[in-house]
């Protein structure tokens, strides 16, 4: 028999949390193996408000109320639009995935066959973000409202001979850049300056103390591996650099739990030739806390577990005492060049697994360690910058489209 996820959707931000969560057990590195999930999430809403792991390119913020307005202009009923919008949604990922830039087309391999579409992984950014403007109603709700809103919120739009242009829908931001005329058959993922610069002012305004309002006006983009390594750090507001370096102590403090855990599940499994690159990981790992020794053992983990709980609603007991029991085996001298036979550390380890899977733990069954592939949850917490790096990059390159505009007519 098949395994199915079944929850109750109360609201279109926990569907969507579920969603990136089950999309993640595709990705390895980044599964959370040991339950620090709800940390690791309130950092990354903090800093990048309507970004999810899953979104590819900034493009689609555009791309999808587009097609709504198009619905819209059809007068397309609660019926029929769910069929319509993946009708067209399919015409879009053909479009983009033959294009000359198709990294990012999301369903560029399952074409038709996609299961998740780009307005679903896409839908609780554009109401975060203030295009879609009644952020918190689910995509089923809005598309169960369409016969009424075709009914009553929709009104002609003229143009200055009074001739009919179609319909405007109080649902969408009414700034919103018009689509290409030729949309979507020449669809890129290229924005145009104007539309750089719609997208920058609605994360400015929206989330104006948010780390990714202060990083989409910057010059140029940024290559850096993680967001604390960003070179305007030293330039943003003293709150943010606090919040960056709460994330910073966090994720690579907590990096060496889930190498030691990925070293034990190797040495457990017969076979498996991935022991020495986990040893090796965690000698690095530990050379890294070395280098940072006094600004970690200053830290202050009060104000640390503040802020998370005030982003993320209160981390349970356990979670804060399992992190808080490794931070202190860590962050003894000398501790971290031997966590790997660390005993206080390795029971830590199976006991955290234990309480979070029971019997499916992997350390304990058998059967379950031997359908582990290596590397489950060993990547190092980036807070969902690689994703944000190409958000945030599509932007900046349009933005800078607009310098050369200006420059040419100067």
């Amino acid at each position: 028999m098949a395994s199915s996820f079944t929850w109750l959707d109360y609201s279109e931000q926990d569907r969507r949390k579920m969603l990136d969560v089950i999309s993640l057990f595709r990705e390895q590195t980044t599964r959370d193996e040991l339950g620090i999930g709800a940390i690791r999430d309130a950092f990354a809403n903090l800093f990048f408000p309507g970004v999810s792991t899953i979104q590819t390119r900034a493009r689609y913020f555009l791309f999808i109320p587009w097609i709504y307005q198009d619905l819209i202009s059809r007068k397309t009923t609660s019926q029929q639009v769910g069929g319509k919008l993946r009708q067209q949604e399919v015409e879009l990922i053909n479009i983009l995935a033959e294009s000359a830039d198709n990294d990012g087309t999301i369903g560029k391999v399952s074409r038709a066959a996609l299961k998740r579409l780009p307005s679903s992984v896409y839908w609780y950014g554009l109401g975060s973000w203030g295009i879609y403007r009644y952020g918190g109603s689910s995509q089923q709700e809005y598309h169960q409202a369409f016969d009424r809103l075709n009914r009553s919120s929709r009104r002609p739009q003229h143009n200055d001979d009074g001739e009919v242009l179609g319909l405007h829908s109080t649902e969408w931001d009414p700034q919103l850049p018009p689509p290409p005329a030729d949309f979507p058959n020449s669809a890129s993922f290229r924005l145009t300056a104007a539309e750089a610069d719609y997208l920058a002012d609605h994360v400015s305004q929206r989330h104006p103390r948010s780390l990714l309002a202060h990083l989409v006006r910057q010059p140029e983009p940024s290559k850096v591996a993680f967001p604390w390594q960003h070179p305007v750090l030293s330039s943003l507001p003293p709150g943010l650099q606090e919040q960056l370096l709460h994330a910073q102590n966090f994720s690579e403090l907590i990096h060496g739990a889930a190498l030691l855990y990925n070293l034990m599940l190797a040495e457990a499994k017969p076979g498996t030739t991935l022991v020495e690159s986990y040893r090796t990981g965690l000698q690095q790992w530990a050379t890294q806390l070395s280098a940072r020794a006094e600004t970690l053992q200053g830290w202050d983990r009060q104000a640390f577990w503040q802020l998370v709980n005030q982003q993320a609603g209160p981390v349970s007991l356990r979670t804060q005492s399992f992190v808080n029991q490794w931070f202190d085996l860590a962050l003894e001298p000398d501790s971290a060049f031997s966590m790997a036979d660390n005993a206080d550390a390795r029971a830590q380890i199976h006991d955290r697994e234990a309480a979070l899977k029971g019997k499916q733990a992997r350390l304990d069954n058998p059967r379950a360690l031997e359908l582990w592939l290596g590397d489950s949850g060993v990547g190092q917490l980036n807070f969902r910058w690689p994703t944000v790096s190409k958000i945030m990059n599509d932007i900046l390159t349009g933005l800078a489209e607009k310098e050369v505009d200006y420059d040419v007519a100067a």
